[in-house]
């Protein structure tokens, strides 16, 4: 059921000349264990002022947008939840326009996925919103990741663990190192 949305997502926004990466569930299937995720994040490198674009389009693909308001909610969030009812997946696009992003958007792993090549983050950007975001669920994800991948590039994700630490007043670095420490014992 996800092959067919991945796919639509991916023609749509190529379509719309919108970089685009899967993050979150979907990508940790690629690189880690399969596990139940019923959801569809995308961070799409464009302001709020490609929303009605995607609004449109997501109309013409018969997506429920879910909040009531979707300019303010998109200015107020930066994410426009919608609602696949023939699937009952939702699908969640993350407006960012960061250098970070748009570094992580030009790193993306295309795969193909039916009559598409979808985007998704590569292994080093996918750990870094896992540790970011910091939840329990996503630690366990980059331990599956790092223990199934050989060779990740430790270096480019401590240099953006730092970037995120010194601007948002986080612990990732240490958090993450921890974690690595504890994965190689």
């Amino acid at each position: 059921m996800l092959a067919p949305l991945l796919e639509k997502i991916a023609l749509g926004l190529e379509r719309l000349a919108i970089p685009y990466m899967v993050i979150g569930g979907q990508a940790v299937l690629l690189y880690g264990e399969p596990r139940f995720t019923n959801d569809i994040d995308v961070t799409v490198g464009a302001g709020v002022e490609r929303l009605p674009g995607i609004l449109n389009w997501a109309h013409d693909q018969g997506w429920k947008v879910l909040v009531e308001s979707p300019e303010e909610f998109v200015q107020r969030t930066m994410v426009l939840p919608c609602l696949d009812p023939e699937s009952g997946i939702r699908i969640d696009f993350i407006f960012s326009n960061s250098i970070y992003e748009r570094q992580a958007l030009e790193r993306v792993r295309r795969v193909e996925v039916r009559k598409a090549h979808v985007r998704f983050a590569s292994l080093e950007d996918l750990v870094i919103h896992k540790v970011v975001a910091g939840r329990p669920r996503d630690m366990e994800d980059v331990r599956t990741i790092l223990l199934k991948n050989r060779y990740p590039d430790i270096a480019y994700i401590r240099r953006w663990l730092d970037e995120f630490d010194a601007s948002l007043g986080l612990d990732c670095r240490r958090k993450f190192d921890e974690f690595t420490d504890q994965a190689k014992s």
